[in-house]
């Protein structure tokens, strides 16, 4: 062998290496290379996992990064590259790396790489160093200079000149003059190729990666490329010839390797210290803490209580992770301190004494028969795991304590990496390739929309892309291009919950970055971190805690009412029967249709029901669903796998649920202690066969000494078997099923809180306002409109309805909504004038102006929003009229003898289709009515059904609304097109194949109200209306051809002489032979309205009435 690659860049420089750690490491064991470098451009994101995967391939690992080093007395940096021969050299790698990528973004200043230098080997890196860069411009003094100061700083015998020859412009003609240079000052040399992937023909995919880091196209002149297909991973016959007059630089390579040796600690731990008084250990601190606790949580504990608190710290003690325990019981005291609410508990932590008493759970483990083993096992030593919720707006405030507590350097959150996953690749390297929006579109649309797909996948299963790649070679090159993408790291991100704490600065252990804030990034990502030894905790930003922090927060607001949450009744009737209904839309973990339905057969009489369906209700366990419902209900007998069993299954009516469970049983038949009946758990849910025959001899034989027979103790561990993968937490379980049952008791009695709090969070989500809307709607309980005296930012309630949130339209931002609460602050709005004159223009402008107004949120005014659109601009002038000028001189506002005012544009109202298609565009949904609700009777007559009712497999009619229509052609060139059809109880996509499509493609547009005859299929999991005919509606057919009368119930607030103008405007404007007949609300009289005021009775004439007057006093029959 002569020659070693010292010089490597791996995917982790981010978008300019196609060559994965898994790559690098595989080529060197084929081509023969005892060792292999990594030196990745100021980080070291890789290290960890280039290190373990050169340990499993045998080939030795040289730890290195490629650091940029800031000019002395120069603007700008030039990179170098960096070789730890040892593990000081190690650690300083880990510094430089950090402190480039928090404190010097521009490059390391000399003078820290001097403090940085010890047991490292620097290298130069080829066209783009300092020395090399100096040589370029005929400056061969100061390149001396350069050279003797990267001498004096890493020694005469680890600094070289390197030689690369990657066949670009110059670099030849470089090689003879670092060549003459070494020569000259006696430095050393080594052989280099700066490798940015690994096969030669992967040299075209880098170039695109390269564009697509810098946002360009491949035609684009000038464009950022290496500039040569030599950057590959050349074998060492090939750097052999290539710089076969320097043997001695191929010769160092081996040397530098050699002399390269670091051992990356992967089995100590670094537990983070708990700062305790002096004199006082942490254990001792616990103590007091814990058994405070205890007298806390239980007035009287009993011996048992007792015991199993003294048996905890026991274990935690032994295992060195009470000062563990006390930085988690400080920052949850410090959220209860600050009002922040915080989850009952996540995962096994569930389990422990030690975390209820000290207030980090609110799960009692004694009542809830949870295991202390299935979190801390003295029998096999593990990290512990808390992993704590909290809401998700005030997480950060938790994690900006700690880092506060224990130092910025001290605590950090885990990078994670976002990558160019199918559909991002296809359309990342498509626009490198030119293709415009469109095309790219179309070509995303060819990968199907499943998680996990691959592109080679999508190329099975999509022949549309199969014929895309086939359509030109440019469309194949590109489809290739993404192939070789695919996977790659794209960019950082911060995990969504892990936190690291360390008692020494984590620089000295792990390379980090900038972070969001102040609170910095690990370089290594989760699963290498906890390699290295660090103590992750998970801090998690629940939604579910903040609905519950913001209805509560509601309750108290309106009613003075402060409910404490952990104090509500366990066995609350109106909760129990709200879960038996299904009405769970937006309780955590019930609220999926499929839960829904068990919760009906299951009617929950208590808080266990809500544990085990949560348990229950996952693929495998779920086939339990129908046994377990059965035997609740006594219409199976209770059968349990052996007697003894019973105290164990009884709660679950002898159906294992729990993971717990499991243990129980082995502790119960065969002796083991819960230690080892964990071990068991874990080793047969792998599902080794000599594992389950080991463990099968080892139970049998335990079973057997208890007084057992061979037959039960089989059939007994054949169970546990068949359930150790199908067993859930039950730790996990109940603290979730906690949090379960307080939404579903908040929904069940402040349903009015919980609503508007549950649609507060979901703004922004079209889908599922509309969803709640519908829910409100079934339930009698109006969404009353925004409105700009009354809304606030979110959802709230109002007397016996919601209010529609003023955050929640689209086109009006925070800015404008501060200024409108504080300008409604002093009194409210009189009319479009008064808002004009009283909110700045500069925060509420037109555009705002003109969304205000489609949303309702003006209608309070009592004009048409058609007047008021046509009134926004003299609003506004009169409003810069009126307003006072910058010196203050000319105020005509203020001056009690100048009152002008002007008057509403007189127009015709709003057509009733246009007005709500504008309220849908800015609400996303149908506020007013629905364009559906305009026919209603007309269409329910022939036979139209709700989409909300309609079943796969039925033929039927349906009245819907197009709301959106897309024409594709089909590979014969035919047209045809795909719909979403829309009526008040839902949405549905819709189908008109060719022949459908020829006949009625004419009538199916958007906007459109039709009556429609078709097939209803589930595809993907969602229903689908094959359409087959359109009809046409009588709209006389539910009068049975006698005449109608329209009633109209007048209520006191419609009774002044303004309000009945309006109301004779708008029945003069649909004149027809309908009768209408007003009934005075509270003076119990009843008017037969003239002729000239009888109606046509259309759907547009009805909807206006509906909207102005209300829907239920509005009614036309016979």
């Amino acid at each position: 062998m002569s020659f070693i690659h010292l010089h490597v860049y791996s995917a982790y420089s981010l978008l300019t290496s196609t060559a994965t750690v898994e790559q690098i490491v595989l080529a060197a064991k084929e081509q023969g290379f005892p060792a292999v470098a990594l030196t990745d451009r100021n980080v070291m994101y890789g290290t960890v996992a280039f290190y373990k995967e050169c340990l499993k391939q045998g080939v030795k690992p040289i730890l290195g990064l490629t650091a940029d080093v800031a000019s002395e007395g120069e603007e700008g940096a030039f990179p170098l590259v960096l070789l730890a021969a040892n593990n000081e050299g190690f650690q300083n790698l880990i510094k430089i790396s950090s402190a480039i990528q928090t404190k010097a973004p521009g490059g390391i200043p000399v003078k820290w790489l001097k403090h940085y230098s010890k047991g490292l080997f620097a290298l130069t890196p080829g066209m783009e160093g300092e020395i090399e860069q100096l040589l370029l411009a005929g400056e061969h003094e100061k390149a001396r200079n350069a050279a003797d100061r990267y001498r004096e700083i890493f020694g005469a015998e680890r600094f070289y000149l390197a030689f690369h020859d990657q066949r670009l412009p110059g670099q030849r003609e470089m090689v003879e003059e670092l060549a003459k240079l070494a020569a000259m000052g006696e430095f050393q040399i080594a052989a280099a190729n700066a490798v940015h992937y690994i096969n030669k023909d992967d040299s075209f995919a880098q170039e695109c990666l390269l564009a697509i880091k810098n946002g360009q196209k491949l035609e684009e002149e000038g464009r950022e490329k290496l500039g040569s297909e030599e950057f590959y991973f050349k074998g060492p016959s090939e750097m052999a010839e290539l710089l076969a007059e320097y043997p001695d630089a191929l010769e160092s390579t081996l040397k530098i390797a050699d002399s390269c040796n670091v051992l990356v600690d992967l089995e100590s731990r670094h537990l983070p210290k708990y700062p305790v008084a002096e004199g006082k250990t942490a254990g001792q601190l616990l103590d007091e803490l814990c058994h405070k606790g205890l007298k806390n949580r239980y007035r009287q504990p009993s011996g048992e209580h007792l015991d199993r608190l003294r048996y905890e710290l026991s274990v935690i003690k032994k295992m060195n992770f009470s000062d563990y325990f006390l930085i988690v019981w400080d920052f949850m005291k410090f959220a209860r301190d600050n009002g922040i609410l915080t989850g009952p508990g996540r995962g096994s932590a569930a389990g422990s004494i030690v975390a209820y008493v000290l207030y980090i759970t609110d799960v009692d483990p004694i009542s809830h028969g949870l295991l202390f083993e299935r979190f801390l096992n003295p029998e096999r030593i593990s990290m512990p795991d808390i992993d704590i919720d909290f809401p998700d707006h005030r997480r950060d405030e938790v994690i900006g304590y700690v880092a506060q507590k224990y130092g910025h350097m001290h605590v950090a959150q885990i990078v994670t990496f976002g990558t160019l996953a199918a559909k991002a690749a296809a359309r990342d390297v498509g626009r490198a390739f030119g293709l415009n929006t469109k095309e790219l579109e179309r070509l995303s649309r060819l990968i199907p929309s499943r998680l996990g797909m691959t592109l080679k996948e999508a190329y099975s299963e999509s022949e549309g892309l199969r014929e895309f790649v086939k359509e030109s070679n440019m469309q194949r090159r590109l489809f290739e291009t993404a192939l070789k993408l695919e996977g790659l790291p794209r960019h950082t991100s911060t995990h969504a919950a892990g936190v690291v704490i360390s008692e020494q600065p984590l620089a000295n252990l792990v390379p980090v970055q900038a972070g969001s804030g102040e609170i910095l990034l690990t370089q290594y990502s989760m699963e290498h971190l906890e390699e290295t030894g660090l103590l992750k905790m998970d801090f998690l930003g629940l939604r579910n805690l903040t609905l519950i922090e913001n209805i509560l927060s509601s309750i108290r607001r309106k009613t003075g009412r402060k409910l404490n949450i952990q104090e509500i009744p366990p066995n609350d009737e109106k909760t129990f029967e709200l879960l038996g209904k299904g009405d769970t839309s937006g309780v955590f973990q019930l609220e999926s249709e499929g839960m829904r339905k068990v919760l009906v057969r299951l009617k929950p009489s208590r808080f266990e029901d809500i544990v085990a369906v949560n348990a229950l209700y996952r693929p495998g366990p779920m086939e339990n669903i129908p046994l377990f419902i059965d035997r609740k209900h006594g219409r199976s007998p209770i059968q349990y796998p052996h007697p003894d069993l019973r105290e164990i299954l009884e709660n679950t009516y002898g159906v294992i649920v729990y993971q717990e469970q499991i243990m129980q049983i082995a502790s119960k038949l065969a002796g083991f202690s819960l230690g080892e009946a964990d071990l068991l758990r874990r080793a047969v849910s792998k599902k080794k066969k000599e594992v389950l025959d080991r463990e099968r001899t080892h139970f049998v034989r335990g079973a057997m000494k208890k007084g057992y027979t061979e037959p039960e103790a089989n059939k007994v561990y054949d169970l546990i078997v068949k359930f150790a993968n199908y067993g859930f937490n039950r730790s996990h379980a109940v603290a979730y099923s906690f949090i379960a049952y307080q939404l579903a008791y908040l929904k069940a009695n402040f349903p009015l809180f919980f609503m508007a709090a549950l649609m507060s969070s979901s703004a922004g989500n079209e889908s599922k306002i509309a969803q709640y809307s519908r829910e409100l709607s079934h339930k009698g309980v109006k969404l009353l409109p925004p409105s700009v005296n009354k809304s606030g930012f979110g959802f709230e309630a109002e007397g016996s309805g919601i209010r529609y949130s003023m955050g929640a339209i689209k086109g009006v931002g925070l800015s404008p909504l501060k200024e409108i609460f504080r300008a409604r602050k002093q009194k409210p709005f009189s009319d479009l004038f008064d808002f004009c004159l009283r909110v700045p223009s500069k925060s509420v402008n037109r555009k705002t102006l003109e969304a205000l107004v489609h949303s309702g949120a003006f209608d309070e005014f009592g004009q048409d929003r058609a007047v008021l659109l046509a009134t926004l601009d003299v609003a506004i002038e009169h409003a810069q009229l009126m307003a006072p000028d910058d010196s203050g001189q000319f105020d005509l506002f203020h001056d009690p003898e100048f009152k002008l005012k002007p008057k509403y544009v007189s127009v015709d109202p709003l057509p009733v289709k246009e007005m709500l298609a504008y309220e849908k565009e800015v609400l996303g949904l149908y506020l007013s009515t629905h364009p559906v609700s305009i026919m209603e009777e007309a269409l329910k007559a022939a036979g139209a059904r709700h989409i909300a009712d309609l079943r796969p497999g039925e033929r039927t009619r349906a009245g819907v609304y197009v709301t959106e229509e897309k024409k594709i052609r089909t590979k014969k060139g035919e047209a045809m097109a795909f719909y979403t059809l829309s009526d008040p109880s839902g949405d549905m996509e819709a189908v008109a194949f060719p022949v459908v499509y020829k006949r009625l493609g004419h009538v199916m547009k958007q906007g459109s109200v039709l009556l429609l005859e078709g097939k209803v299929e589930e595809r993907a999991g969602k229903l689908q209306f094959i359409i087959g005919e359109q009809l046409d509606v009588d709209e006389e057919a539910p009068f049975g051809g006698k005449q109608p009368k329209l009633y109209l119930k007048i209520e006191d607030a419609f009774q002044s002489a303004e309000k009945l103008n309006e109301l004779k405007a708008i029945l003069k404007k649909h004149p027809g032979r309908y009768p209408v007949i007003l009934h005075y609300a509270g003076k119990e009289k009843t008017i037969l309205l003239s002729e000239e005021y009888r109606v046509d009775g259309s759907g547009e004439c009805l909807q206006k009435l509906r909207i102005f007057l209300g829907s239920e006093y509005v009614v036309l029959k016979k």
